[in-house]
């Protein structure tokens, strides 16, 4: 806008008729001051809205304190004595408390190199279970517990935390796996050290009391109970090797707890927690442990040898299918002998083949071994194991129709 406005204005002279526009200067209107009552007025606002939401805290507070069931003036209630334990909790107590101490972790731990300065880094890759086996330091637990360690030994170690939570680093001092059994040797003062008493399994009956403690999912010292489910069961060991006898129970097995104990209702070692049936990787109240009595033959075989010698008699055996569509209704029959074998040396023969493969005279048919009928592979499986490597044993067999008997000396591999 220009600083001059021109506007028709008539001079004062009535005379003067020129109606000549007057030229003027233009002013800026002036707009009235922000006096002392403009600023009073919003410290005013300010004191009545504070006020207000003072008396709405006030008042929300008295609200609530008037609500029905609120008292200021409440106490803790007081507490109604138990009844004393009866005879079946005071027995799984006193369990615990004696046996709680030989129950330990087994963690195995890669350890990652850092800079050269920095130290190195620890990160816990698999863990489980295990037992204090003797007064030594010698620890008992499953063999796929530890295998990552004998499989990547040179970024891995075995760490072994006691009951009372100090932790040691483990030496792999042997391995089973036929059997799924380890153990494991860790430096501890020997009165932190409370060797686990050893039962025995061929005697145990289905419907008898079990105990397990372990550390499922990394909870240390997790009990539950159940009970003998049923005996004489075949699972699979991480070699692909069948273990017999082992021990079924409905006492809950989760995973963390694999080399821990299974117990009877006096604390005694019955069996080693192994491995769970189930279709969803928990536990639905079927478990399995190796038995007591494969534990206290193999470990000191691991003890004294850092391996367990499987016991063999050097044979191979024909095809159990095949056996039975020839009309052969029970035993096992020798396909092969290996040579200077156990059975060879006994004088045990096996199949005659044709220069076609096809076989002419058929093997000696095994009906017996120390003792125990063999009806099937399951049966000389089962019998197999329980013997043990340098024992000489009797084998009855049959050859074409005639009943015989031979004693060989048990072989190991």
């Amino acid at each position: 806008m220009s600083d001059y406005d021109y506007t028709p204005r008539r001079r004062r002279d009535e005379d003067d008729d020129d109606d000549r526009p007057v030229r003027r200067r233009f002013r800026p209107e002036e707009r009235p001051g922000r006096g002392p009552a403009y600023y009073a007025l919003f410290v005013v606002l300010g004191v009545v809205i504070g006020g207000l939401v003072l008396w709405g805290v006030i008042g929300l507070a008295k609200f609530r304190g008037t609500r029905p069931g609120l008292d200021p003036s409440a106490q803790p209630r007081e507490t109604t004595p138990g009844a004393p334990l009866d005879a079946e909790e005071q027995e799984a107590v006193t369990l615990f408390e004696r046996v709680r101490d030989s129950v330990v972790n087994v963690d195995v731990v890669l350890v990652r190199q850092g800079r050269l300065d920095e130290q190195p880094t620890e990160q816990q890759t698999s863990g489980g279970s295990g037992f204090v086996w003797d007064a030594e330091g010698r620890i008992v637990t499953n063999y796929h517990v530890v295998a990552d360690v004998t499989k990547r030994p040179d970024v891995t170690q075995l760490r072994v935390v006691l009951a009372d939570r100090s932790a040691y680093t483990a030496q792999l001092l042997g391995t089973a796996p036929d059997s799924d059994l380890a153990v494991v040797q860790i430096s501890a003062p020997k009165d932190k050290l409370k060797p686990i008493a050893v039962g025995t399994s061929a005697d145990l009956k289905v419907g008898q009391k079990a105990y397990a403690i372990g550390n499922p999912f990394g909870l240390s010292l997790t009990m539950t109970k159940g009970m003998v489910s049923s005996l004489n069961r075949i699972i699979e060991s991480p070699s692909g090797a069948r273990i017999p006898k082992v021990i079924q129970t409905d006492a809950a097995i989760n995973p963390g707890n694999s080399g821990g104990p299974l117990l009877d209702k006096s604390g005694r070692l019955i069996g080693v927690n192994t491995s769970i049936a189930t279709p969803n990787g928990g536990n639905v109240g079927i478990g399995f442990a190796v038995p007591v009595d494969t534990v206290n033959r193999v470990v000191p075989e691991l003890i004294q040898s850092g391996r367990s010698l499987r016991p063999d008699l050097g044979v191979k055996l024909y095809d159990e299918r095949r056996l039975r569509q020839a009309r052969y209704d029970h035993g096992v029959m020798i396909d092969r002998v290996a040579p200077n074998g156990p059975a060879a040396k006994a004088g045990l023969r096996g199949v005659q083949y044709s220069s076609r493969g096809v076989p002419e005279q058929p093997g000696d048919l095994i009906v017996a071994i120390n003792g125990q009928t063999v009806n099937d592979m399951e049966d000389y499986e089962r019998v197999l194991r329980d013997l043990k490597p340098g024992e000489p044993v009797p084998v009855k067999f049959v050859r074409g129709t005639k009943p015989m008997e031979l004693t060989v000396t048990v072989g190991g591999v």
